[in-house]
């Protein structure tokens, strides 16, 4: 790589920074959180550094989610930076301080000195996934603390009522429901309408499920296929993961989970591995389930977890071991499944003004730095581009950072049909 631009995401804006293979700061930009500011990105590196660009995110989806799938749409090479990495590359820094520019170039070091980094990759499945596990575990979160409340209102109407065991059974519910009724005063007319708030969470999730295990069923069928692992935890690996393809080995996806013993020794001193406290947590817990699941069940990880024990291993060094053993099964089962899709996944698509191959225009066609009254040949081109695709004088002017009559001025010019 020749160039790489670390991103310090916010909000409402990115500061780009640009550095060298050594690390040196060549250029900063600042762009809206838009796809307008994205093009202006993606124009901006290209005038600037030509084709060959990497780009450093901070893994923080939630703020980066976008440009991410605007950058990829553009066919830019996007590189994931985990937080604690940029931030040990800021402190080992010789520049005091902490600012928008400094955490941007403590990105783009992070990238040059961990070349292996997760390269960021969408796709629509997983996201869908992501989106209604996220949501199923709020409606089950807040009916948690929905059914905590309501028993403390139970127990203040009649201490000697039996709550319902299983919630989501329909005939405790109907007793619990016919018993408040019955019930008169403020806190009994609270108690009903938490009982309904319950009622409609429970429902609400249990249609959720049936979507999650309608879609994972279709996008992770070899993954269903390991004992233990279920709809809601299949579910959720696919959506933690994010495309398996990013991961170069089942060793690099087991460190990601944060499965993978580390070396723990110095001279002559030796030490068995010790246990990483890093990783994705979420898919550390579906993995522990997993093997939790199991352990209780006859099979071969029942097996391999006794023999482990027999041989001397802790029960919880020998569950460790379980853990990294379902990580290669379950990178297995999950490269089985992207290959199975193969084709399907699609890329979000950018405003066309970025379909515009740049290798088309020579060197001296190349834009200016800034925005210029004027539009120049390159400008010119993109305007054409815009306007064959049926794109508005106005809407053109915006993205162009032009005047609408000067974009109307060059359409005629160049004969372009309205």
């Amino acid at each position: 790589m020749s160039t790489v631009i670390g991103v310090d995401a916010h909000k409402r804006s990115h500061t780009l920074v640009a550095a060298n293979p050594l690390g040196r700061k060549l250029a900063q930009l600042t762009v809206a959180t838009t796809s307008e500011g994205h093009t202006e990105a993606v124009r901006w590196a290209r005038v600037r550094f030509g084709c060959d660009v990497v780009w450093g995110l901070e893994d923080c989806r939630n703020l980066t989610a976008r440009l991410e799938r605007d950058l990829l749409a553009a066919g830019q090479k996007v590189m994931r930076v985990p937080p604690h990495l940029m931030s040990r590359s800021r402190a080992s820094s010789r520049e005091l301080g902490k600012s928008d520019p400094i955490d941007a170039l403590a990105v783009a070091r992070a990238v040059l000195r961990e070349p292996d980094l997760p390269i960021a990759c969408h796709d629509e499945c997983s996201m869908e996934l992501r989106l209604l596990v996220d949501r199923r575990e709020d409606l089950v979160q807040h009916r948690v603390a929905l059914i905590s409340r309501m028993l403390e209102r139970i127990h203040q109407l009649d201490p000697a009522w039996a709550e319902p065991r299983n919630w989501e059974a329909r005939k405790p519910r109907e007793e619990l429901k016919t018993w408040l009724a019955t019930q008169q005063g403020l806190l009994a007319e609270i108690a009903h309408d938490e009982f309904d708030e319950i009622a409609s969470l429970i429902d609400a999730a249990q249609v959720l499920e049936r979507r999650i295990a309608g879609r994972v069923r279709q996008a992770a069928p070899a993954l269903l296929g390991i004992q233990g692992c279920g709809d809601l935890t299949a579910a959720k690996i696919v959506a933690e993961v994010a495309g398996i393809d990013r991961f170069k080995s089942e060793a690099a996806f087991a460190r990601h989970v944060g499965v993978a013993p580390i070396p723990h020794w110095s001279g002559d001193t030796a030490r068995p591995l010790r246990p990483i406290r890093h990783g994705n947590r979420q898919l550390n817990v579906a993995l522990h389930r997993i093997a939790m699941v199991q352990i209780t069940h006859p099979g071969p990880g029942r097996e391999y977890f006794q023999r482990r024990v027999d041989e001397g291993d802790s029960r919880q060094r020998a569950l460790r071991s379980l853990k990294r053993r379902l990580s290669r099964v379950v990178y297995t089962r999950m490269k089985a499944d992207s290959r199975d899709q193969g084709s399907s996944r699609r890329l979000p698509r950018l405003p066309r003004v970025m379909m515009l191959p740049l290798a088309s225009l020579t060197s001296g066609e190349q834009p200016a730095l800034g925005r210029p009254r004027a539009l120049d040949s390159y400008q010119v081109a993109l305007a054409a581009r815009m306007r064959s695709y049926g794109d508005k004088p106005a809407s053109i002017a915006a993205q162009l950072g032009v005047s609408v009559s000067t974009v109307k001025r060059v359409i005629a010019l160049a004969e372009i049909p309205h």
